[in-house]
């Protein structure tokens, strides 16, 4: 592990305990700027991982989260780290979703080949496994970084909320 480019594993018991500060990744930390108020973006990766946790299909029709007997394929372990999603899709493909809450820079590749390849060796058993990056925003090096792997897909994503007066 490399401490100038590699964030610490976050483990579950840290994740469980841990402040809301400490739930934003070493990988995200280039952009320290807090979401404001009106802001298109979540505050923590925790909120996008659960939102998009129970909507999947936003991202591909028929992505459902990945089930194993006593695993979840939200916070999958591997190897001392988590995959922020792990699902399969219609075809009973392996994808693997990581999410970052604000900028998607491209170090975010090679974690992400990392995790598909720990699902390759240890479950897919002859099952394609893809990857998707979802972020807030996506620089331009990781658009770059991602253009030669085929099995990878970039994703931004964007919050709205629209309030209206209560009838009185």
């Amino acid at each position: 592990m490399d401490p100038a480019n590699d964030g610490q594993p976050i483990y579950r018991e840290q994740s469980e305990t841990s402040s809301p500060q400490d739930a934003v990744e070493e990988d995200d930390a280039e952009d320290t700027s807090e979401a404001q108020p009106g802001s298109k973006e979540f505050a923590f990766e925790r909120d996008l991982r659960n939102y998009l946790s129970k909507n999947l299909t936003s991202i591909e029709p028929g992505l459902k989260i990945f089930q194993e007997e006593e695993f979840s394929g939200i916070e999958y372990p591997v190897g001392g780290r988590y995959i922020d999603i792990l699902a399969m899709d219609a075809k009973g493909d392996y994808v693997v979703v990581e999410l970052k809450v604000s900028r998607g820079y491209e170090r975010a590749v090679g974690q992400i080949l990392r995790y598909m390849a720990w699902v390759k060796k240890h479950l897919a058993s002859g099952h394609r496994v893809r990857g998707i990056i979802v972020a807030n925003e996506v620089t331009e090096d990781l658009r770059l970084a991602a253009s030669l792997i085929p099995d990878l897909q970039l994703f931004e994503y964007s919050i709205s909320m629209k309030l209206k007066p209560a009838g009185q």
